[in-house]
């Protein structure tokens, strides 16, 4: 990767802001194929995934691009280089919704590849390398439960039970394949070559207030964060509210309550990117004249370094043995999900930070609290994010927002690390 500029592969401003609102233009139209009238709902395999898949494939062949659709449902498009023989650069983000989406959550990163593409095939530039862009299939797995399919299509990781699991309505992934006019004994030509890419960039809103607070547009994403999920229980003795003296009691709640609290500090101490959070707790009997007895809680902590968050995570789980013990109780955690952090590559971060220099002066590096499709390509081959400002930190909500300014300079950026890899 080296970075050689072709003549007039800088894009201008004022292109740019072109750009930016046939984007936002785009997501509107985006939005309006949803399985659900006023409110944006789009899974996987769904027609209105279909739907959607065509109209991106319409502006991928708008752009120059060669177009088709894998065996898992991703839509593929490619701008072919000067040098076939070279892998090709990836970018991309994911079509389908959370239920009641926002309207920029992984299509921003699909129109806005199309544009770094389109401003090439404007003027009629190719690269030394090709540059495919995908819309990936899953990657919120709001209809299965199981997420990245699509990145796991096209890295080969899909695991041998996927195709049994069904949704809601008792349809497996193997029917809803077919159902979409794919062959579910046919996915795993979606694999690519390990060969075939040189590196992924993906373009997304952070999902989160840090650009917002910090009057940036932009930042370059230094890890996608790991994430450890636990269901945890208290367990003391119930007794009469009126009978039982304080220095008597086996709380679980108030037992619970003082762990929690200290969850908040831990987390916090042990730096700004590092989060932990009880999400859910159930308390019995759940009377009001009874001292609860039990009491179960979920606890999900995240970081951006799998030793550090492992770390964090004992220290966490041991305080509530240490708490639990001294009030006479009894204190088990069972994990029942976990991802490893994902670092992105170290010289996609700098070819990023330097294109987002070049726009806004400062290149903000940041973690990912959320997950993206970058975690399985990542895989099989370098990964690196740019994140955009979006309002609030809102996301997953349909009060998702982007500025159509922020929109041009992250385009700008990201056609300007593109050119800067080949």
């Amino acid at each position: 990767m080296g970075a050689h500029r072709p003549p007039q592969a800088e894009m201008p401003a004022e292109l740019a802001d072109d750009a930016a609102r046939r984007v936002m233009l785009r997501c509107d139209i985006l939005a309006g194929i949803t399985e659900t009238p006023g409110q944006l709902t789009r899974r996987y395999l769904s027609p209105q995934h279909v739907q959607a898949n065509l109209q991106v494939a319409d502006w991928l062949r708008a752009a120059g691009m060669r177009v088709w659709q894998d065996g898992v449902g991703n839509i593929c498009g490619r701008y072919e280089g000067l040098q076939p023989d070279l892998p090709a650069i990836l970018l991309g983000s994911h079509l389908d919704t959370v239920r009641n989406a926002g309207r920029y959550d992984g299509m921003l990163g699909v129109l806005a590849a199309i544009e770094v593409v389109q401003f090439l095939h404007s003027r009629q530039l190719r690269l030394s390398t090709a540059i495919e862009i995908i819309g990936f299939a899953d990657e919120e797995g709001t209809r299965f439960g199981i997420a990245l399919l699509g990145s796991r299509g096209i890295t080969g990781t899909w695991p041998a039970d996927w195709l049994g699991r069904e949704d809601a309505d008792g349809i497996s992934v193997a029917q809803a394949l077919r159902q979409a006019g794919l062959d579910p004994l046919r996915i795993g030509r979606a694999k690519r070559d390990p060969r075939a890419f040189s590196a992924y960039l993906e373009l997304h809103i952070e999902q989160g207030p840090c650009l917002e607070q910090a009057g940036l547009a932009l930042g370059v994403v230094s890890a996608i964060n790991g994430a450890r999920r636990l269901n945890c229980r208290f367990s003391g003795v119930a007794g009469h509210a009126g009978t039982v003296p304080m220095a008597l009691r086996r709380d679980a709640l108030s037992t619970a309550a003082r762990w929690i609290a200290e969850i908040d500090d831990r987390a916090a101490a042990h730096g700004p990117q590092w989060v932990a959070t009880v999400g859910m707790l159930q308390c019995l009997p759940g009377a009001v004249n009874v001292i609860p007895g039990d009491v179960t809680l979920t606890l999900d902590v995240r970081g951006p370094d799998n030793a550090e968050l492992d770390a964090l995570l004992a220290a966490l789980l041991d305080r509530a043995g240490t708490i639990a013990h001294a009030r006479g109780l009894t204190f088990t955690a069972e994990q029942f999900y976990r991802i490893d952090a994902t670092p992105c590559d170290a010289v996609l971060q700098a070819r990023l930070g330097d294109s987002v220099c070049r726009v806004q002066s400062v290149s903000p590096a940041l973690p990912s609290g959320a997950g993206h499709d970058a975690i399985a390509v990542a895989e099989c081959w370098p990964v690196g994010m740019l994140f955009v400002r979006c309002e609030r930190g809102i996301s997953h909500h349909p009060d998702e927002s982007v500025l159509a300014a922020d929109v041009a300079l992250a385009i700008r950026a990201y056609a300007d690390a593109v050119i800067s890899l080949t």
